[in-house]
């Protein structure tokens, strides 16, 4: 189980650097798809101060599921809950229901959520992983910062092969982008009832080499601004994150930028205690193993 935040103040050193940090415009679109701006929730002043992040119509649209999910106490069968109405609202399990034809060159139909992000969890720069990015910087508007290399430039080499990862993994889908839409809005549902009135969690991140990540400041010999890949993934258990490299970034991570984790779902997340964060600008913690 991740480690609840008690006491935000004493998470952070606090930026001293003379000029204010902002989300850099080119890691970001000028709109998104939510309540907040792509400047606002992917700054530091979000990670310091989070409020919940709500996508565009879904929980209005899906509100019969999330009213049946308050009158079920255990988190099991709300699971199962989930699992069936995503499996009906978007005919995951009769995907001709959903136009898919046995004639069609495309043999997609079983390029769902679950498959998407179990993809994501072997290889981020993988075709799920388009996916999933393409999907925050649809939703959220934060571009991504790594696909198979450095994305600095938008009219370059590296975000155009992303770009075309991306349609190739969305092509012939049953509205796989509505799909994440569904699964990051139980999640919250899901964090919101097992961590009643906090904000955040202390995960971490195992590197081999800090500098590989993007600084915008050093804050101190132990703490850094981190511009995070648009979609990353951390752990709740430190020892865990010790197998992945010689440092380890300790960050407080805010309940709303968690798309899903480990025990969300049943077979979803292979990884011990995985999390899978939104990106953006993080303080964080640096210590060498």
């Amino acid at each position: 189980m991740a480690d609840v935040q008690q006491n935000k103040n004493e998470a952070f050193v606090g930026v001293t650097t003379t000029q204010p940090l902002v989300l850099p415009r080119s890691a970001r679109l000028p709109i998104n798809r939510c309540n907040l701006p792509p400047d606002i929730l992917g700054g530091l002043t979000f990670q310091r101060s989070p409020v919940p992040l709500e996508l565009d119509g879904v929980s209005l649209f899906h509100h019969g599921l999330f009213e049946l999910l308050d009158r079920i106490p255990d988190a099991k069968e709300r699971a199962d809950a989930f699992t069936m109405h995503m499996n009906a609202s978007f005919y995951l399990d009769e995907p001709e229901q959903a136009g898919y034809s046995t004639n069609s060159r495309q043999k997609r139909q079983k390029a769902d959520y679950l498959r998407m992000v179990r993809g994501w969890s072997f290889d981020a720069d993988g075709r799920e992983g388009a996916a999933l990015k393409g999907w925050v910087e649809s939703r959220f508007g934060l571009l991504p910062r790594h696909h198979g290399g450095q994305i600095r430039d938008l009219s370059g080499e590296a975000y155009r092969h992303y770009l075309e990862m991306r349609a190739t993994a969305v092509y012939g889908t049953n509205a796989l982008e509505s799909q994440f839409d569904l699964l990051y809005t139980y999640c919250q549902y899901e964090l919101a009832r097992l961590h009643p009135g906090e904000t955040h969690l202390t995960l971490y991140r195992g590197v081999n080499h800090v500098d590989d990540h993007e600084t915008l400041a050093t804050l101190d010999s132990k703490h850094r601004v981190v511009l995070f890949n648009s979609l990353s993934s951390f752990t709740a258990n430190r020892e865990r994150a010790d197998e992945f490299g010689d440092y380890l970034l300790t960050a407080q991570v805010p309940l709303a930028k968690v798309f899903c984790y480990t025990s969300l779902l049943p077979g979803m997340l292979q990884g011990e205690d995985e999390y899978t964060v939104i990106g953006g600008l993080y303080e964080v913690s640096i210590a060498a193993y």
